[in-house]
């Protein structure tokens, strides 16, 4: 009788703890990195001329995106997707900051780059600075881009990574997502990192 107790008491222990820890963390459908040794500095300035580092965007969900004015198809595509992921949230969306950074600053100029953030939404940022500040930030966060020759030299492109990468309020980096995510993904992610998840 002592045995099965003990195997019936050790048994609900061992689901009580099972359900603690689905609780502490969170399934989420983008990949988690908490914990990632990059992405843990950014120094650049902001397309309306303010200097911008990490810490500034504390206290939000910050979404951080490489690319460029010029880019075709990814970089559009991500910032349509990050737009209607914000009015999704409705009001919560006032707590998510999406930047860009741009890996063309030779194109990308502070006002190009603000009129195309904020065409996809007001709130979203540009962040720019010279080569070798944008060549750091690239590093921090693994990214990587190389220009591409186009029919002139002024028509070349920029390849580049294409994933973004989400931090939560607390300024912790914890998501890279992919440009396959889903918006509704996206959504529920950013949702369990708003309720501090």
């Amino acid at each position: 009788m002592r045995r099965l107790f003990y195997r019936t008491g050790l048994v609900l222990l061992l689901l009580a703890l099972a359900g603690c820890t689905s609780r502490e963390q969170p399934s989420f459908q983008s990949t988690d990195v908490t914990g990632a040794d990059f992405g843990r500095a950014l120094e650049l300035t902001g397309h309306d001329g303010r200097p911008r580092t990490l810490a500034d965007f504390r206290g939000k969900v910050l979404v951080v995106f490489f690319g460029f004015t010029y880019c075709p198809d990814v970089c559009p595509t991500a910032l349509a997707r990050f737009s209607q992921v914000l009015s999704a949230l409705g009001p919560e969306g006032s707590r998510v900051q999406v930047v860009m950074v741009t890996v063309d600053p030779d194109r990308d100029t502070p006002a190009r780059l603000g009129q195309y953030v904020t065409a996809f939404n007001p709130a979203f940022l540009g962040l720019t600075g010279d080569a070798a500040a944008i060549s750091r930030a690239a590093r921090e966060f693994r990214v990587i881009f190389q220009k591409q020759s186009g029919a002139t030299p002024e028509t070349y492109t920029v390849d580049h990574t294409s994933g973004s990468f989400i931090f939560d309020p607390q300024g912790r980096l914890r998501l890279f997502v992919t440009a396959q995510q889903s918006g509704a993904g996206l959504e529920e992610d950013i949702r369990l990192l708003l309720a501090g998840r």
